[in-house]
């Protein structure tokens, strides 16, 4: 534990990064004001939790870190620091035991967030951290005291550091707007234009597609764009395709739309039949027999079939042809949904904006973390992962800043 004088330290936004930093820093002794906009803490961390709180992952590190893409190098010191071991352990730590699922993704017993965020918040008021809600931040006053709108005015804190934690830009009617970024722009602080991640795609289903099977999903199935390749599940949508699946590949879909262009993804609907195996079976049907039964009896739901339809302008009968369909169904992409329909964001703080302690290198003693800054991952824990890793990494920057300002 640190030995320096207690300090006054200001934290703005109450999600995942915001609260770990919080509980770190007071828990070192120091005076903590944490700052949301919103009238209770966490609203995007339990909406998450509706489903079941996926809070990170079990596969080996190497690979965990791989699925940050580009920013691996970047996070992973943070993420190594503090890995999906160490989060578990905290979480056993809140009365909150955790357990991992079929497909390697690990939730809490409870399953929803509320009990977590609850337990969490005891251990924050026991520690002393003041937690102001409806307290929107506007920047800084002339005499560099940060600005917060509040309903009963404004109000001014001249902390002696200060981390921001204001999310990114999708799901903005709970919290996380990107409204933040011009105020840092004016302080001459890089930023990366933000784009959805994490969210559905457009296609044009048939009439009979949107009627019957809107909302219906594609089990055990694997997409590709290009040369990536996920294996998962889908949902259609009205409007097109969402899913685990889906989003995985958003990084790859966005670069490939980033021209303007329409793309096309394959959907493998047997990803666990080698095409000549399931050519064989379709070419050893009953005659007579229509193509939907063989269909159905090769093991495609009607929700696969209808997709399937949609693709081509007619089934072909010969098996193999079939089994090649069944294999890489064209699925051609027009868009990606918005932001407003994203269950994460892209783009942000960019990464030559902050030293290796996530301070703002153009606003010093001014930390930034979790979605903030420009990263980008799939759904499945990674997301949560990151945002307490470096919640956590920046409240360990502050630290060392005071140490060395003290």
């Amino acid at each position: 534990m640190s030995t320096i004088r207690p300090r006054h330290i200001a934290i703005i936004g109450a999600g995942p990064a915001g609260l770990i930093a919080a509980e770190h820093l007071a828990t070192l002794g120091h005076e903590v004001d944490l700052y949301e906009r919103m009238p209770t803490p966490g609203r995007k961390f339990l909406m998450a939790g509706r489903g079941g709180l996926n809070l990170t992952h079990s596969e080996p590190l190497p690979a965990f870190l791989g699925r940050y893409r580009e920013a691996a190098d970047w996070l992973g010191p943070a993420i190594t620091r503090h890995d999906p071991a160490a989060l578990r352990d905290w979480c056993e730590g809140l009365d909150q035991p955790t357990f991992t699922g079929s497909s390697g993704r690990v939730f809490p017993e409870a399953m929803k967030a509320s009990p977590l965020l609850r337990a969490w918040r005891k251990r924050l008021e026991l520690h002393g951290v003041s937690m102001h809600l409806r307290h929107t931040w506007t920047g800084w006053n002339e005499d560099g005291a940060l600005v917060f709108q509040t309903p009963d005015g404004e109000v001014t804190a001249s902390p002696e550091a200060t981390l921001l934690a204001l999310g990114g830009a999708s799901w903005p009617r709970l919290g996380s707007d990107g409204s933040w970024t011009g105020t840092l722009a004016a302080r001459g602080v890089e930023l990366v234009g933000f784009s959805a991640s994490n969210c559905g795609v457009n296609i044009d289903w048939s009439a009979i597609t949107k009627a019957r099977f809107a909302g219906a999903p594609l089990k055990t199935i694997a997409l590709s764009s290009g040369d990536e390749r996920v294996a998962g599940e889908a949902m259609i949508a009205r409007y097109g395709l969402e899913g685990g699946a889906v989003y995985a590949l958003s990084a790859a879909i966005r670069a490939a739309l980033a021209n303007g262009d329409t793309i096309t993804l394959h959907l493998d609907l047997k990803p666990h039949r080698d095409v000549s195996d399931l050519a064989n079976w379709l070419g050893r049907a009953k005659k007579g027999q229509s193509l939907t039964n063989t269909l159905r009896k090769a093991g495609l739901t009607p929700q696969a079939i209808s997709v399937l339809r949609d693709a081509v302008a007619e089934l072909p009968r010969d098996p193999a042809a079939l089994a090649a369909l069944i294999k890489a169904v064209p699925l051609r992409v027009t868009a990606q949904r918005d932001l407003d329909r994203a269950i994460s964001s892209a783009g942000g703080i960019a990464r030559s904006a902050v030293d290796d302690h996530f301070m703002l290198t153009a606003v010093p003693g001014v930390f930034a973390a979790g979605e903030m800054l420009d990263w980008d991952a799939p759904t499945g824990g990674y997301l949560l992962q990151a945002s307490f890793a470096t919640g956590l990494a920046a409240a360990r920057g502050i630290e060392a800043w005071l140490e060395q300002t003290a």
